[in-house]
C-alpha cells in the first residue's frame, strides 16, 4: 500500500474545506507558505494540477475536485479512528475492575450513580486479577498495580483486611475469649491476597503479636469473593476487605471484634493521560472518589480487593 503525503493531503483537504490558504494555516498551526508548499508537493506526487491558481484566487480543477471528495472522507474516518483510541468512543465508560469490589461494593452503587449523574453510561468488566491496562479491555481500570508510564493514576483508598464470619458462627465464638475462639474454627484463608496459602492469616497474627496455632485447621480459596461467601454461610473464618461489610452489601456477614490488618496496598482509578479532558471519564473519577471518601469516613473504609 503506497500512501500520498499525509501531511500534504492535510493541507490540501484544509485549504479546500475553509476555502482559505490562510484560514487553513491557522488551523494546522503552520505558515501559509508552508501550506502553499505542500499543496505543491502533492500535486508533484500526483502528477496533475489540483488547484487552479490565477493571482491570490484559486479554484478546484476537475483532478483537485475528484482527489478532495476520495479524500477527504478518508481524513475524516482516521481522525474519527484516532480519537476513539485517544478520548473514548463516546459511548459507554467501560470500566475494568476486580469482580469482589464490583459485586459487593460497586454494583450495590449502581442506583445511586444512575440517580446522580443520568448523562453517565457505564459500562463494566469484572476480573479476577490484576487488569491489563489496555484499549481492548476498558477506557479505565480500578487496580492495586497501575502502569509505570503513559497513565494517570488517581489513588482511591488504601487496602485493609478484617476478620468476618457467618451469624451462626459468631454466636459459637462468643462463647470463648478472643482471638482463642478462632482457632476452633477453620480458617479461610485466600492465596491471592499475598501470592501464598495461609500468607493472610499469618500476617494478620504476626501484625497483632499473635502466634498462629500449628493445629489450626485451614481452607484455601483463590479469591476474596469466594472466601467472603463461604464465610457467610459459616463455613469458617475470612479475612476481607472493608467494603464486603458494606451496609448495601454485608448478607450476613458479622465483623469479628479484632484489629484490622493494612496490607500496604492502595487502589488507585487508572486512565490513558491523553483521556484526561474526557468528561464522562472524570465525572467518573469524581463520584468515585466522592464514595471513597463517604465509605472511609463511616469507618467502614472503602479498601481493595488485591483479588477478584
Amino acid at each position: 500500500m503506497k500512501l500520498p503525503p499525509l501531511r500534504a493531503t492535510q493541507c490540501f483537504e484544509a485549504v479546500v474545506r475553509l476555502n482559505s490558504f490562510s484560514l487553513a494555516a491557522q488551523a494546522l498551526h503552520i505558515t501559509q507558505s508552508a501550506v502553499s508548499h505542500q499543496v505543491r508537493q502533492l500535486e508533484d506526487y500526483l502528477g496533475e494540477p489540483l488547484l487552479a491558481r490565477q493571482g491570490r484566487h484559486w479554484s478546484l480543477t476537475p483532478s483537485g475536485q475528484r482527489f478532495y471528495e476520495q479524500t477527504a472522507q478518508a481524513l475524516l474516518q482516521l481522525a474519527n479512528a484516532a480519537s476513539v483510541f485517544r478520548d473514548g468512543s463516546g459511548g459507554p465508560i467501560r470500566l475494568a475492575l476486580y469482580s469482589s469490589l464490583a459485586v459487593k461494593w460497586l454494583i450495590p452503587r449502581l442506583p445511586l450513580l444512575k440517580q446522580q449523574h443520568p448523562e453517565l453510561q457505564l459500562s463494566l468488566n469484572m476480573v479476577a486479577d490484576n487488569p491489563q491496562c489496555s484499549d481492548q479491555l476498558g477506557d479505565c481500570f480500578i487496580t492495586v498495580k497501575p502502569p509505570s508510564s503513559g497513565m494517570i493514576c488517581q489513588q482511591l483508598y488504601q487496602e485493609r483486611l478484617l476478620p468476618v464470619c457467618g451469624q451462626r458462627t459468631w454466636q459459637q465464638l462468643q462463647q470463648q475469649p478472643l482471638p482463642q475462639a478462632l482457632w476452633s474454627q477453620p480458617l479461610l484463608s485466600v492465596q491471592s491476597s499475598f501470592g501464598a496459602p495461609q500468607e493472610d492469616w499469618r500476617r494478620w497474627c504476626q501484625h497483632n503479636g499473635w502466634q498462629l496455632p500449628s493445629e489450626v485447621q485451614f481452607q484455601h480459596l483463590s479469591h476474596m469473593l469466594l472466601a467472603a461467601e463461604a464465610a457467610r454461610f459459616d463455613q469458617g473464618i475470612a479475612l476481607v476487605n472493608h467494603y464486603m461489610l458494606d451496609d448495601l452489601a454485608s448478607h450476613d456477614l458479622v465483623r469479628i471484634p479484632l484489629p484490622e490488618l493494612l496490607t500496604g496496598d492502595s487502589f488507585y482509578f487508572v486512565y490513558k493521560a491523553s483521556r484526561q479532558r474526557q468528561p464522562q471519564l472524570l465525572l467518573l473519577l469524581h463520584w468515585l472518589q466522592q464514595q471513597s471518601l463517604q465509605y472511609g469516613s463511616a469507618s467502614t473504609a472503602v479498601s481493595a480487593a488485591a483479588i477478584g
